[in-house]
């Protein structure tokens, strides 16, 4: 029987694959507008703001996962 691990294993890495492209898009946001020039305003705190709340979910979930894991490793595996 699997453990209830392997759900939350799979539900790490499926919202771990969704902020990470929403940290990607942002990210490329940003750098294009390093392209461009643009490199302050309204487009450019938009856009820094966007990839900040992207990066913060991203260790957020990086971060609960972990505590999850250790949770997971004192009490050992469920049946």
């Amino acid at each position: 029987m699997p453990c209830a691990c392997m759900s939350t294993h799979e539900e790490f890495r499926f919202s771990s694959h969704h902020l990470l492209i929403e940290l990607d898009a942002a990210t490329n946001r940003l750098m294009m507008l390093v392209v461009a020039k643009e490199v302050s305003g309204p487009r450019w705190d938009e856009a820094a703001t966007r990839q900040k709340r992207a990066f913060e979910a991203w260790t957020v979930l990086l971060n609960d996962f972990e505590s999850l894991a250790e949770k997971d490793q004192d009490t050992g595996p469920t049946s």
